[in-house]
């Protein structure tokens, strides 16, 4: 009797969990309309990005007529070449924005983890102390001419790379994130078993804690590069040598050259006829392109590391 009832008890719980997981699927209609939803989230974001590039391709006449279109009646490359008529230029301030995009991201994840991973752990006295310290810059400000003297008089950086850098590399949000990551991530249990075996600190942070997080690396190392590779008002504010224009400024200026020769073109009786054929319109769409270019190469990176990072870290019980 006692065996029939185990049996029966052992098909009921099959049952049970059977219908349970039957339950949980998703029906094919739901799994159509999760699926449309999502195309049509793709092309609303990609949508703008392939009218971009379809402007930049257009004669500027047939925009000034029959405006933008996905499908020009008649392409041109002018705008193209009067923005990399620059020269060289144009491929120094790429390398400016390269440099500065790559240093400044790696000493601002060093910066902002060396911050943060002390601000996660318990057993650090002061932590309270800084990370009301970090908050503190959120709401208060010093102001602009403070912040001006700090880079010009105090740390004598202006008219170098690292005025580019120095500025962004603490970021009191990013040290938030990254300190929530490294407590929700890293289990004590984790730091305790690495010092029984002998590890230090250092060694624990090094081989242990940043491994375990490369999700939330990623994820503030893409902040990061974005930061510093669409930044152009730092260039404004401290650079004056056109060798340091990074290349969002250096589009910034030909943009508004640009502006600045249509407007003023109907006060030249001569030459009004050269300027107001200008590619205003596709040359800034053309600017646009080469701008982003460069950075959505950097997303199938991040997201490899991102995808990667959360399926480590788990603590087995």
């Amino acid at each position: 009797m006692s065996s029939e009832m185990v049996r029966n008890s052992d098909m009921a719980v099959k049952k049970f969990f059977r219908g349970k997981s039957v339950g949980n699927r998703i029906s094919p209609f739901a799994n159509v309309l999760i699926n449309l939803f999502f195309i049509i989230c793709s092309i609303i974001c990609v949508a703008p990005i392939l009218l971009i590039i379809a402007i930049s391709f257009t004669d500027e006449k047939e925009l000034l007529v029959n405006g933008y279109s996905f499908f020009p009646s008649k392409y041109s490359l002018k705008a193209y070449d009067y923005v990399i008529s620059a020269g060289d230029t144009i491929w120094r301030a790429y390398g400016v924005s390269v440099i500065v995009t790559v240093l400044g991201t790696i000493l601002s994840l060093a910066v902002i983890c060396f911050y943060a991973y002390p601000l996660s752990r318990q057993s650090f006295k002061y932590r309270n102390f800084f990370s009301f310290f970090a908050y503190f810059t959120m709401i208060f400000g010093g102001g602009l001419v403070p912040w001006y003297m700090v880079y010009t008089q105090l740390i004598p950086i202006k008219n170098t790379i690292w005025v580019m850098i120095v500025p962004y590399l603490m970021n009191a949000w990013y040290m938030m994130i990254m300190r929530t990551f490294f407590k929700t991530t890293i289990h004590e249990s984790i730091i305790e078993s690495a010092k029984i075996d002998g590890a230090g600190e250092f060694r624990i942070f090094f081989v242990i804690v940043l491994p375990l997080c490369r999700a939330g690396l990623a994820t503030i190392g893409l902040f990061c590069t974005l930061g510093y590779w669409n930044d152009w008002w730092l260039p404004l504010m401290f650079i004056t040598e056109h060798r340091l224009y990074n290349i969002q400024y250096l589009m910034y200026q030909t943009l508004n050259s640009i502006q600045y020769l249509v407007s003023g073109s109907a006060q030249f009786s001569e030459s009004s006829k050269i300027l107001a054929e200008l590619p205003s319109e596709s040359a800034r769409m053309a600017i646009a392109v080469l701008s982003i270019g460069p950075i959505i190469f950097a997303y199938p990176f991040f997201q490899k590391y991102f995808v990667k990072g959360l399926t480590i870290g788990a603590v087995k019980g």
